[in-house]
């Protein structure tokens, strides 16, 4: 009897759940580092789409979205301090450590998603790295060790209530990149939250690459490095000529 109850209010309960969905667009897919790249911005919005109307008794909804960089092979080295000096002890290489890791969401993400949700989708700071495989006992603390280093470098964030909802169905949020972004692919995660728990999500892409004559010179010096040093070097040459050229004309 107790099970035919529980399938009869899971039949029930499934069209409910699945009655909202999450639509999402970027204002630009792709980023440009050139050699005057100090930052950029990327606009996300979107919208609810329901196919029904919602029940009574149901929660606002909230939003959170995850912009997510490559993933990362990071070795952690923990320091203790031996007669006086400062040494190295132990070393841990943690996987997988997104090299960007930022959540803009409508509040306090504690107050919005179950504990839950947020490790098992790795909405937030607490589970930005996810070591995988098997690892050592106190891997997860050197996991989070990267997560706090890289929040310090302005690479890992939590931004609070920057996401805009109008009506329960539009949304919208201005989420800045940092300079010192790395080359790859960017994972947009876009999810929909009710009752603290996660009703629909999306993912959009972000592609992040170098532009202009840094892409020359880089190439360059990976694969002609001897061009690039005679290069380099007849750049220095002129410059320095030039240098006292100018010095010399402003003495006379």
């Amino acid at each position: 009897m107790l099970r035919i109850l529980i399938t009869a209010f899971a039949l029930i309960t499934t069209p409910l759940m699945a009655q909202e969905t999450v639509v999402v667009d970027l204002s630009q897919n792709r980023v440009e580092i050139t050699a005057t790249y100090s930052g950029s911005n990327i606009f996300v919005f979107g919208a609810v789409k329901r196919e029904s109307p919602l029940p009574e008794g149901a929660g606002p909804i909230d939003v959170a979205i995850v912009i997510e960089g490559p993933l990362e092979t990071v070795t952690v080295r923990k320091k203790e301090k031996r007669l006086g000096i400062w040494v190295n002890t132990e070393s841990v290489e943690v996987h997988e450590a997104p090299s960007f890791f930022t959540i803009a969401t409508t509040r306090p993400l504690e107050d919005m998603l179950n504990e839950g949700d947020r490790r098992d989708y790795a909405i937030g700071l607490d589970f930005a790295v996810r070591p995988q495989g098997p690892t050592e006992e106190n891997i997860e603390s050197f996991a989070q060790a990267v997560a706090r280093i890289r929040k310090d470098d302005g690479l890992y964030s939590e931004r609070e209530s920057i996401v805009n909802l109008t009506e329960d169905i539009l949304f919208e949020a201005d989420i800045s990149l940092p300079a010192n972004l790395v080359e790859g692919d960017y994972n947009v995660r876009v999810y929909l939250i009710r009752d603290k728990n996660i009703v629909s999500d999306t993912t959009v892409g972000i592609t992040v690459r170098k532009a202009g004559l840094e892409v020359w010179l880089y190439d360059l010096s990976r694969n002609s490095p001897l061009i690039y040093g005679l290069l380099s070097l007849l750049v220095a040459l002129v410059a320095g000529y030039s240098a006292s050229e100018i010095f010399r004309r402003l003495k006379h």
